[in-house]
């Protein structure tokens, strides 16, 4: 029995197939294992609260877990422990995100693509076909992250405090969320995952994306995410594609295919949620 994991900052999909990569049993989801925010304590506590997984615990012989915070060393081994103590009979792989967006949206095994996660997190790597490259090591939400969930949340709130949202964009915002600031402030300093419940707050702009204001918030990030991290592979960009991950890439396509043209690079594949295209690459390793 296996296991594959696709893991965010704000939530955690895992599928248990067998090895011929048929589901044994409907999508698994819990709430996000980052590992570079969340004590070990935290991690086990999340998963030991799913009575599908512990169900399962003792049949798992592979798992194979792609997750936000595991791109360093020292939260990668923490993980790892953590799933080894439930999974007592599990050979356990953790890799770092960006490789099971890789995986997810080339088109074939050892396809070279620039590949980008926007979601919770953003992150951008180069795979040249059988290596991965990262020439930025992502320091996290509160100093990187550009055209991310958690970043897109801060802009709106800034925005909303500093008086610079349209007059019926600042009233709609404030009807669908709580923002009074003690609120926000306990939030994102005494509650655990500051990062998750910034991104929740980009939801506001997908369903508002007829607004100007709210289409050149959008197109902006994407822009500096764009010149500070798809642009550290310049030379690469003039042979491959650039593929996209995740939900807020999923929503802002037709955003970032305008800024692409904008700037000069070719977008190629877009995958909200890798963890499908996870199944068939690893049942075809077995």
């Amino acid at each position: 029995m296996i296991l594959i994991t696709d893991g965010g900052s704000t939530k955690c999909d895992w599928i248990v197939v067998d090895n011929n990569g048929e589901q044994l049993h409907e999508k698994i989801r819990t709430k996000g294992l980052n590992p570079a925010i969340l004590k070990e304590k935290k991690l086990k506590k999340i998963i030991r609260k799913s009575k599908e997984l512990i169900t399962f615990s003792h049949e798992v012989t592979h798992i194979f877990f792609y997750g936000a915070g595991c791109g360093t060393e020292k939260p990668k081994v923490m993980l790892k422990e953590a799933l080894e103590s439930i999974f007592i009979n599990a050979e356990i792989d953790v890799q770092e995100d960006t490789m099971a967006a890789v995986r997810a949206t080339l088109n074939q095994v050892d396809e070279a693509a620039v590949v980008c996660i926007l979601g919770t997190g953003s992150n951008c790597s180069y795979f040249d076909g059988q290596r991965l490259h990262q020439r930025v090591l992502s320091l996290g939400y509160s100093l990187m992250d550009e055209a991310s969930g958690n970043y897109y949340g801060k802009e709106l709130i800034k925005d909303y405090y500093f008086n610079k949202m349209p007059e019926d964009i600042k009233v709609a915002f404030d009807h669908k969320y709580n923002l009074e600031a003690d609120y926000i402030k306990y939030n994102l300093y005494k509650q655990p995952n500051p990062n998750a419940y910034l991104a929740s707050f980009a939801e506001f702009m997908f369903l508002n994306k007829d607004s100007d204001y709210i289409n050149a918030l959008i197109k902006n990030g994407i822009r500096i995410f764009a010149k500070n991290m798809i642009f550290q592979y310049r030379e690469e960009l003039k042979t491959v594609p650039v593929h996209f991950a995740g939900s807020i890439a999923f929503f802002a396509e037709t955003e970032i295919r305008e800024v692409a043209e904008e700037l000069g690079f070719k977008v190629g594949n877009f995958e909200r949620r890798p963890i499908e295209g996870l199944v068939t690459y690893h049942t075809n390793q077995l």
